[in-house]
């Protein structure tokens, strides 16, 4: 894998060669991003469940100010330290915790929010409730998920509004905008 466009374009992503990880594909990083480009400059990111950390190098390539990556993986954890270290960046924040202990205490507030877990586990829902509940998002935030096609049980707060849809193979990206907090 590699960084697709921006500063850091052709860098290399490493990935573990284990089933561990489900990487977000370079098309769908693409789609994703060619809808946050316009927003992206300048803009403080989280990263739920990091994985490789390709959505937070591929923010920080487009000139995010800063991102901040969950990863509950010690090992997952280092691979993201190893492809942080070819880019040469030091606007990041990786926290070695499940993504919901980490929301219960967080406080810092956010511009864009990636949630794109195991599709096998029911998170989605609970990241949703304790990203709005916690407030940890702005006024104009967008919030991108990914999780499979069929999908359809996502509650989503009255105030977020469908951005853009896509469904690409077996896969839904949605994003949302956030018009509620200040």
């Amino acid at each position: 894998m590699k960084i697709i466009s921006g500063k850091y374009k052709g860098k290399i992503i490493y990935v573990i060669k284990k089933n561990i990880l489900k990487p977000t594909t370079s098309i769908t990083k693409k789609i994703l991003f060619e809808w946050l480009n316009p927003f992206i400059k300048n803009k403080i990111c989280l990263d739920c469940f990091a994985g490789t950390g390709s959505l937070s190098l591929e923010s920080l390539s487009r000139k995010a100010k800063h991102v901040t990556l969950i990863e509950k993986n010690y090992k997952i954890a280092k691979l993201i330290k190893k492809n942080f270290k070819t880019i040469k960046n030091k606007y990041f924040k990786i926290y070695i915790k499940d993504s919901i202990k980490w929301l219960k205490k967080n406080k810092k507030k956010f511009n864009i929010i990636f949630i794109d877990p195991p599709y096998k586990n029911n998170y989605i829902n609970n990241i949703i409730k304790l990203i709005n509940e916690n407030k940890i998002i702005k006024k104009n935030t967008f919030i991108y998920i990914e999780t499979f096609k069929k999908n359809n049980n996502i509650i989503i707060p009255k105030k977020w509004i469908l951005y853009k849809k896509k469904i690409i193979h077996s896969t839904k990206l949605l994003l949302y905008i956030n018009k509620n907090y200040k």
